[in-house]
């Protein structure tokens, strides 16, 4: 009798697993790399709920798109958290002091993250800038993509 309740007990729990639903959460970090100071590092994370099916349409003909109708104020959220980072550059240049300090409060939301039960899954970096020797604007852009 207590073997048939032991496999009753595990029968519901793995069912239980089965029907769990997984939660994704995207964190993006993004960096200047504007020199003296005048760009803004930021981590972003969204804490609204947004359903994208409000603002997805469907093609007919493969021309014709109700996109004009969806207005872009309307997909904007406003509750979010912002964590202020420094920027690549100081006023001589590359500031290695800068990256340091953004890397340890990178990983301190990392060890955040995971403490509360997210799993990083998936990491994507990349730079916008014109490349130019007279070049002062850009970004670093990294998304960190996290499951549980």
């Amino acid at each position: 009798m207590k073997k048939i309740i032991l496999v009753v007990v595990l029968a519901v729990f793995s069912l239980s697993e089965l029907n769990a639903q997984i939660q994704y959460k995207v964190v993006t970090v993004v960096e200047s790399i504007v020199p003296m100071g005048i760009g803004r590092s930021r981590i972003i994370e969204a804490t609204a709920d947004v359903n994208y099916e409000q603002f997805t349409t469907e093609r007919t003909g493969g021309k014709d798109s109700k996109q004009g109708k969806i207005k872009r104020g309307e997909a904007k959220i406003d509750a979010f958290r912002e964590t202020k980072l420094l920027n690549f550059y100081s006023g001589v240049g590359l500031n290695f002091q800068n990256i340091a300090s953004n890397d340890a409060l990178i990983t301190s939301m990392l060890n955040g993250m995971s403490k509360d039960g997210w799993e990083l899954f998936s990491v994507a970096a990349g730079v916008e800038s014109k490349g130019s020797k007279d070049d002062k604007q850009g970004i670093f852009i990294t998304r960190y993509l996290f499951k549980k």
